[in-house]
């Protein structure tokens, strides 16, 4: 469920216009090449969350945004849209369903030359159909 859950979050995020026409890459690792800003799927771990009659996975996962900006607020709408984003995902997907689907913690660094990371992580509460 993990892997599924992860292929459906990047298409959900990549399929909102706002979001793919304000971020140059939506992938679930690092791209290779592509220019700021850009937003990839850092990281992800799951752990058994089954029920007596129905298997279920609980998943923490970690979105990066790249960008660049000098001030703390720079990118601050491009975040806001992404977790209004995040918390529309449909529960019901292809073979499980969303139980429970919450945001956990954000972390934001400043690199040289003004580009701003931030690591926003979620957890997600899932049972298989």
């Amino acid at each position: 469920m993990e892997i599924a859950l992860r292929a459906a979050l990047i298409e959900w995020l990549a399929g909102d216009a706002g979001l793919a026409g304000a971020l140059n890459a939506i992938t679930e690792e690092a791209p290779a090449k592509a220019a700021l800003p850009w937003l990839a799927l850092a990281t992800s771990a799951s752990i058994d969350w089954s029920a007596k009659d129905r298997a279920g996975r609980e998943v923490r996962i970690a979105l990066e945004l790249h960008c660049r900006g000098d001030r703390p607020d720079s990118a601050a709408t491009l975040v806001a849209a992404l977790e209004s984003r995040i918390e529309a995902l449909p529960a019901q997907q292809d073979g499980y369903r969303i139980v429970v689907a919450r945001f956990l913690r954000a972390r934001s660094r400043q690199s040289p030359g003004n580009v701003r990371s931030i690591m926003t992580e979620y957890n997600f509460r899932l049972l298989a159909d």
